[in-house]
């Protein structure tokens, strides 16, 4: 706390006081009316304050996904926060990946690879990357099936990233497989 800082507490402090004080003097008479009224305020201020703190994760759930637009053509549109989410199933199992036109591969969290059938404890982590939060090193891996909106490839080349990462991020390596990227709109469209 910033030493300026108490002199401020204090004077609002002071002013919360004689405010409530004023009031509870002039609703003497209907005090169960007044304790009420606070409790139904209080209720409202914790709302506002739990939905504020959950507005992150209850408008990371909100995200639209991508949608086949026509046959070989996905839309996926641009996430309140600026990114392009899409949902792919990897080996089957559904896969929540952020499009990353920066990073060179596929590449899953442990989390994710463990989901899709592979043991992120007995991969050979030989390969190395740069990342945001320095050096990690990396596991290549052949997914037997990568399912986008329908559009499914086999054989597909990605890596397990030994750090740790929030989710699991769509590269390069895979976006290379389409043959037109276009970003208008708010929407990315992936054209095969």
């Amino acid at each position: 706390m910033n030493p300026d800082d108490l002199p401020r507490l204090i004077f609002l402090g002071l002013l919360v006081t004689a405010v409530a004080g004023s009031y509870l003097a002039a609703n003497r008479g209907n005090m169960g009316r007044v304790a009420q009224q606070a409790a139904i305020w209080g209720l409202i201020f914790v709302g506002v304050i739990a939905a504020y703190g959950l507005w992150n994760d209850v408008s990371r759930d909100l995200r639209t996904r991508q949608s086949l637009m026509s046959e070989g053509k996905i839309e996926v549109p641009r996430s309140p926060d600026g990114h392009y989410y899409v949902t792919a199933l990897v080996n089957g199992v559904a896969v929540d990946f952020v499009i990353d036109t920066g990073a060179t591969d596929m590449v899953l969290s442990q989390a994710d690879a463990a989901r899709a059938g592979l043991n992120p404890d007995t991969l050979a982590y030989l390969g190395s990357a740069l990342t945001a939060n320095g050096e990690v090193r990396t596991a290549m891996v052949q997914l037997d099936q990568v399912n986008l909106s329908g559009i499914e490839d086999r054989d597909v080349r990605a890596v397990v990233n030994q750090g740790q990462m929030d989710g699991s991020l769509l590269g390069m390596g895979y976006l290379s497989r389409y043959a037109r990227i276009e970003i208008a709109d708010g929407q990315m469209i992936l054209t095969r």
